[in-house]
């Protein structure tokens, strides 16, 4: 991707307040063990704007197809971290893990459309490997999204995952049209990844011994290596609706330990 476009969050009160664009950062030092707040870092195509105390980010011009990923500029590597996320249906987004300023890392889908997934993981430019065991549909009530159902389920062991939520459970946890806070926890060389939503523990993954079609564990790793960026991404493409946005929020992060 080209490094040409960099912008600049700040996650301060002050700065959240509908700025038009994000150009600056700001950055406080945490107590030791204590939650961090991010965002300070720099982004690569997509529009983001702190917008009611959110940050939101779409396509570069709207419907254009044009993305990006916004990235913290530090490198994490064993870490828990706090996200809400509130993104509208039909936008394909995610949550970048241990990311590169290739675009490479392993990834929180917040794949929020039909035939998506929320929650699960995906080896961005890694592999293209994938855990999921089911995918969502949206039903709409008009332009709104009403309800969502699920389909093509697999097994924990179809996809190599230690563990994961059952489509019901998902469902049921899911808030629709409103925030919803995710939880990730990733620990060692080989990562092992869980992922929360809303109280509910949506999946947990082992880098070390998953036997999911095309992941290569070494590669990976040569890939990314055993630290990297936290991101959150606007999907390229002309599926993105012109307009729609993801929200994030309350983003902290605090070192983890195995």
């Amino acid at each position: 991707m080209s490094q040409t476009r960099r912008r600049f969050l700040q996650t301060t009160a002050a700065a959240s307040a509908s700025l038009p664009l994000l150009h600056s950062l700001a950055y406080a030092a945490p107590a030791k063990d204590a939650w961090e707040e991010l965002f300070d870092g720099h982004g690569d195509g997509g529009i983001w704007r702190a917008e009611d105390g959110s940050i939101t980010g779409e396509q570069d011009p709207p419907g254009s197809g044009n993305g990006g990923v916004l990235l913290t500029d530090r490198k994490f590597g064993d870490f828990e971290l706090l996200i809400d996320i509130q993104p509208d249906w039909g936008i394909c987004s995610g949550l970048f893990l241990r990311g590169n300023d290739k675009g490479q890392c392993i990834q929180m889908m917040v794949d929020y459309h039909d035939v998506g997934n929320v929650g699960q993981l995906y080896g961005e430019g890694t592999g293209a490997w994938n855990t999921r065991t089911f995918d969502i549909n949206g039903k709409l009530d008009g332009d709104k999204l009403a309800s969502i159902t699920t389909d093509k389920h697999l097994t924990t062991k179809e996809v190599g995952l230690v563990s994961a939520c059952t489509p019901e459970e998902w469902v049921k946890a899911w808030k629709i049209n409103d925030w919803n806070t995710v939880r990730v926890i990733v620990l060692g060389e080989y990562p092992h990844i869980t992922t929360t939503i809303n109280d509910l523990q949506v999946c947990a993954f082992d880098g070390s011994r998953a036997d999911t079609k095309s992941y290569d564990k070494e590669d990976v790793l040569k890939q990314l290596g055993p630290e990297g960026s936290i991101a959150v991404q606007v999907h390229g493409g002309k599926s993105w609706p012109t307009g729609a946005k993801c929200r994030w929020k309350n983003i902290k992060i605090r070192p983890a330990a195995g």
